[in-house]
């Protein structure tokens, strides 16, 4: 019987990452879980389709409940740690360091990738001035720590067999940052639970956590420029306290709300706008399963999932200008140019029936193939050639 092992970055909360780790589990629910840390509930590690976790040392380590990521420098050491020869296939969820988990060349290594390092690779400097450690003894120590976690996710690109990414915008990074190449399935969105909503209000709606990479300083200050226009934002988190100073009258900051509330405003929106660069981004393909239009940067994974003019606008710099002038062009639309039901097909695509289909596929043909490359060879001397060692 083959066993399977999965290894994910963290549980600290369930977001896009986790419920990619849920489908996982429900293609190969005999899997065991690893994770550096497991700070879920019961209810939502049931959820997940998991029952137990083992943790690392940064587990148990002082303040680590809320403040794991401190511990970033010893994220490395931590995951190699696992022992996993046991096991025949690992499956990897990993935006941080779980591709680095120590495999044999008989064991099978498929890592779903939703993000190289952000903070290490494409957003190092723009990390450095958000926590203000661009200078001093502060900063030098940071970069250092960056530098460091560059050189070993670089040196253990090759620890996976097969990579898959989330979307071609990541693939194009691994390529870029690992020297790899990555199959794409895009993550699992669950658009059947959302109904289509013809009738819209007079608003539109930004939703997601309140971080900076988000940008929804961008739209504040955007819509600053609409007057006449509403724009609704709900989620909570760090940037909640600047972004209501900044926010003028025709701006709404609802705070954090319900899945129920928040899908309720999606499906009654004139159109989700969304500011930032993401890999994927689950928001708009959900906003597009309610039939509401998206507004979005053609960038990162929303220009993959938004068809520009048919199913949303899409605009090409990352300015309150850019974005003000866009929604003026979505509000002088004829009625209906934009037909919610064909806003909702397009949010098909990304279905969970699609996800499983794809990733159990890929990953049972890849168990066939290295079956397949098992061989013997004179005097009964049985030797299994693997796809590719482990560094």
């Amino acid at each position: 019987m083959t066993r399977f092992a999965l290894v994910h970055d963290w549980f600290d909360c369930v977001a896009g990452s986790e419920k990619v780790v849920q489908e996982m589990m429900h293609c190969f629910p005999q899997s065991d879980a690893f994770s550096l840390v497991d700070h879920l509930t019961d209810q939502e590690r049931q959820g997940l389709g998991i029952n137990e976790i083992t943790t690392s040392f940064i587990q148990d380590l002082p303040f680590a409940q809320k403040r794991f990521r401190h511990y970033l420098p010893l994220m490395p050491l931590a995951i190699e740690q696992f022992d996993l020869a046991s096991y025949d296939v690992i499956l990897s969820s990993s935006h941080a360091v779980a591709k680095g988990v120590v495999t044999t060349a008989e064991q099978l290594h498929v890592c779903y990738i939703h993000t190289p390092m952000r903070y290490a690779w494409d957003m190092y400097h723009e990390y450095l001035q958000q926590r203000g450690t661009k200078g001093g003894l502060k900063g030098a120590f940071v970069k250092l720590v960056l530098h460091y976690l560059r050189m070993w996710d670089r040196s253990t690109a090759n620890r996976p067999d097969i990579y898959v990414a989330n979307s071609n915008y990541v693939a194009a990074r691994v390529r870029k940052t690992y020297g790899r190449d990555a199959q794409v399935i895009y993550p699992p969105v669950n658009v059947h639970h959302l109904n289509t909503h013809h009738k819209k209000d007079n608003f539109f709606l930004a939703a997601g956590r309140l971080v900076p990479y988000k940008r929804f300083d961008l739209l504040v200050e955007a819509f600053a420029q609409l007057p006449d226009q509403r724009l609704v934002i709900i989620g909570d988190g760090p940037e909640y306290k600047k972004l209501k100073a900044l926010a003028p009258a025709n701006v709404d900051m609802l705070g954090f709300q319900d899945d129920e509330t928040l899908f309720a405003h999606m499906q009654r929106a004139r159109a989700f706008v969304f500011g930032a660069v993401e890999d994927f981004g689950i928001m708009p393909v959900e906003a597009q399963a309610c039939g509401t239009p998206v507004i979005g940067m053609r960038r990162g994974g929303v220009a993959e999932t938004v068809i520009d003019g048919e199913t949303g606008l899409l605009f090409d710099e990352q300015t309150p200008q850019c974005v003000a002038e866009t929604v003026r062009t979505f509000c002088e639309l004829p009625h209906g140019f934009l037909d919610p039901d064909h806003v909702r097909a397009n949010a098909e695509r990304f279905g969970v029936d699609r996800f499983r289909r794809e990733f159990a596929e890929l990953v049972n043909s890849a168990i066939q193939k290295r079956t397949v490359s098992t061989r013997s060879i004179p005097g009964n001397i049985s030797v299994a050639l693997p796809v590719r060692h482990s560094a």
